[in-house]
């Protein structure tokens, strides 16, 4: 499978329970922070849930 970065260009306050859960279980702690993942569909769903969050940097 195919690796992707994920990257957090906002900010976590003010967001709900669900999606600060689902940023640290993608390693995003941090704005501006860069993380590497492979690209599954688990992954993809986690990404989409939170994608007013972070960007996929190519």
């Amino acid at each position: 499978m195919a690796t992707i970065k994920v990257k957090q260009i906002k900010s976590r306050i003010g967001a709900p329970k669900d999606q600060k859960r689902t940023l640290d279980a993608l390693g995003l702690t941090k704005m501006n922070k860069v993380v590497e993942h492979e690209a599954t569909p688990s992954i993809m769903g986690m990404i989409n849930k939170v994608k007013h969050l972070v960007v996929v940097v190519e």
